[in-house]
């Protein structure tokens, strides 16, 4: 029997049981280590199990296992208690170090002696907001937001406008070394030219990202703070004052977007809508949508839209701090950062509005980086000594090398989560972390972005996240390779798995109705949009209508 690992120091006694089968008697002499860590239980079934006991002493023999357990320990506990308070006695131990030694375990494990929690700043402004945006005050908050995503709309202007002009006056520099590549400048002539431009657009992108950082930080703060301010205020009945400029506060939305030309339109955009029932006995309705659509759509708050505006934003708000989240699935590759592809894009949706509750989106990326880095050490430390369990220390296994080589890469099927406010309908963020094998014709249910989105909708369960979208192709972008045949292939492989899984939700949560938005990239055909709209009812229950007529 193994020792546990609480103490440095293990005695061993004998447990002795007589008993008698017949005319005969027996003697069972076990030796056990004490402390004893392991369960009783466990230990007793083995001793039946492997001295081939007979099953008519089987109460007994437990009885009094735990018995002679019970009563050595306590002798234990007594002799070790003794001895601490002989070297109290003799000043071995210091009663200052003792008695702040005790007052820190009872705080840290007695609530009636802990210390009372201090005020959570987040939670605080949280209740704050929540009351304010159910409140006819929401129409000021929502103007301030608008005013401070016009700042920043102007300042992101101001730096589109002056990299632009940077990128010119390179162009026409670099054509005129072009010019004279060969006659008097060489090769290396021309990669020191290209040398200095990109870092002339290095120190320029990082004086704007500076600004750009101080303003939100600045916008943040003064948000803030003028929030609790509007709160306090409100709770003095006898300020008639803020209740009247409440009231008086001008639609700025509605007027900047009548000014506005040309009109937002949603061009391009295709949508069905279907209402499903799943569960055996006990069935829960579930709204599903098939859209053809950009993913950052969901993000990007709509300028000059005539109504959208206001309401995308107004409902997201109310929704901030409520059962009701909304969620985005967007597909990554293994790296934790926003240099490329559709993490650029999106970083870039996230600099337009300055968050006012979360931190910003490459504070998170840094937290999930760590995060990332403890969690892999962790894993390759048990891989590491599985391995050398099973198979010694002879050679190294290519699985093993690799395992070792990206410590801060996801693996496909990993996701990382982000939270936002800023966004036109989103509030959380799912990075799936995906391969070139998505692209492929030949994944199965088994696959690691199929099982990656069964653990994103369990954590929808688990965190109140009624709504959400997910890629149904799994792909942001179409390519020659997708034919017809491997849309709908695709298209039937996640509309059965994304089935089965929220039929799973059931025992997750208990049932609860949800918002499942499939979207397929833009430049996809619509004939193809349709055959994925007929294929979706024939998959999933689709709730029929019932017309009454009256007899005459």
């Amino acid at each position: 029997m193994k020792p546990g690992k609480g103490k440095a120091c293990y005695t061993e006694r004998d447990f002795v049981y007589r008993f008698s089968a017949g005319s005969q008697s027996f003697i069972l002499n076990v030796p056990l280590q004490f402390p004893v860590y392991e369960n009783l239980d466990h230990l007793h079934g083995r001793l039946m199990l492997l001295h081939d006991l007979p099953c008519f002493i089987e109460q007994d023999l437990k009885k009094s296992l735990n018995q002679f357990v019970k009563e050595e320990t306590i002798k234990d506990h007594d002799r070790e208690a003794e001895q601490a308070l002989e070297a109290v006695k003799s000043g071995q131990v210091d009663v200052g170090t003792l008695a702040d030694t005790w007052m820190k375990a009872y705080k840290e494990t007695t609530l009636e002696h802990a210390r009372p929690e201090e005020p959570n700043w987040d939670e605080d402004f949280a209740d704050i907001y929540h009351d304010l945006i159910h409140s006819p005050a929401s129409e000021t908050l929502l103007n301030l937001e608008h005013n401070y995503f016009v700042s920043i709309s102007e300042l992101l202007g101001e730096r589109d406008v002056e990299l632009k002009k940077l990128r010119e006056r390179q162009g026409v520099e670099m054509d005129k070394v072009m010019q004279e590549l060969g006659k008097s400048l060489s090769d290396q002539d021309v990669n020191s030219v290209a040398a200095q431009h990109f870092e002339s657009q290095q120190i320029l992108e990082n004086k704007w990202s500076t600004e750009l950082k101080q303003l939100s930080t600045i916008q943040k703060q003064e948000y803030q703070e003028w929030v609790i301010k509007l709160h306090q205020d409100l709770k003095n009945p006898n300020n008639s004052f803020i209740s009247d400029e409440i009231k008086m506060q001008p639609n700025r939305f509605q007027e900047s977007a009548d000014a506005s030309q040309p009109l937002y339109e949603e061009h391009g955009q295709l949508e069905e809508s279907f209402t499903i029932h799943l569960g055996a006995q006990l069935k829960t309705m579930h709204n599903l949508r098939l859209l053809r659509a950009d993913m950052l759509d969901f993000c990007r708050h709509k300028r000059n839209h005539r109504s959208g505006v206001k309401l995308h934003r107004l409902q997201t708000a109310l929704s901030l701090y409520s059962t009701s989240l909304c969620g985005l699935v967007l597909l990554v590759d293994n790296r934790i950062n926003s240099y490329s592809g559709i993490k650029r894009d999106f970083a870039t949706v996230g600099q337009e509005c300055t968050d006012f509750h979360f931190p910003q989106l490459q504070e998170q990326l840094d937290v999930v980086q760590q995060v990332v880095l403890y969690a892999r050490a962790q894993r390759n430390l048990k891989a590491r000594h599985h391995h050398e369990v099973t198979n010694g220390s002879e050679g190294r296994s290519d699985k093993m090398k690799n395992v070792e080589r990206n410590q801060s890469n996801l693996l496909p099927g990993e996701f990382y989560v982000t939270r936002h406010s800023n966004l036109s309908e989103t509030h959380v963020v799912f990075h799936l972390c995906v391969d070139d094998n998505v692209r492929s014709g030949n994944i199965t249910a088994r696959d690691p972005a199929i099982m990656g989105l069964r653990n994103i909708l369990k954590v929808c369960c688990t965190h109140d996240i009624t709504t959400i979208n997910i890629p149904l192709l799994l792909v942001h972008e179409m390519s020659e390779e997708m034919t017809i045949p491997w849309c709908l292939k695709r298209a039937e492989l996640v509309f059965k798995c994304v089935k089965g899984f929220m039929m799973e939700m059931v025992s997750w949560d208990g049932g609860v109705s949800r918002t499942v938005q499939f979207l397929v990239p833009q430049n996809i055909s619509e004939e193809m949009f349709y055959q994925l709209s007929n294929m979706l009812p024939q998959i999933f229950r689709v709730s029929s209508t019932l017309t009454l007529t009256s007899k005459r």
